[in-house]
């Protein structure tokens, strides 16, 4: 009897800088962008996001963003069902 299907890697890139301006999403020296790392689900990217976002709580300008990579990689197999 075969075991439960290994669940799909879903990929996500976590990165940050400072923005030039706060109400647009243009980063103010593309050489300091901090890449945090790509992790295999929503979860764990969502956790190494949060841990940036809160380490740069003081400054208005830092922001910390997650790039779903398995959209941009397979945007046809993106279903209802992975919609995260």
């Amino acid at each position: 009897m075969p075991g439960p299907a290994p669940k799909k890697q879903l990929l996500h890139l976590v990165f940050g800088g400072e923005l030039s301006r706060l109400d647009a999403h243009e980063f103010k020296d593309l050489d300091q962008l901090d890449l945090v790392g790509i992790y295999p689900n929503y979860a764990s990217a969502h956790a190494a996001w949060r841990a940036k976002a809160q380490q740069t709580v003081d400054n208005a300008h830092m922001r910390y963003f997650i790039v779903h990579l398995h959209r941009l990689l397979d945007p046809e197999a993106t279903s209802a069902g992975q919609a995260r």
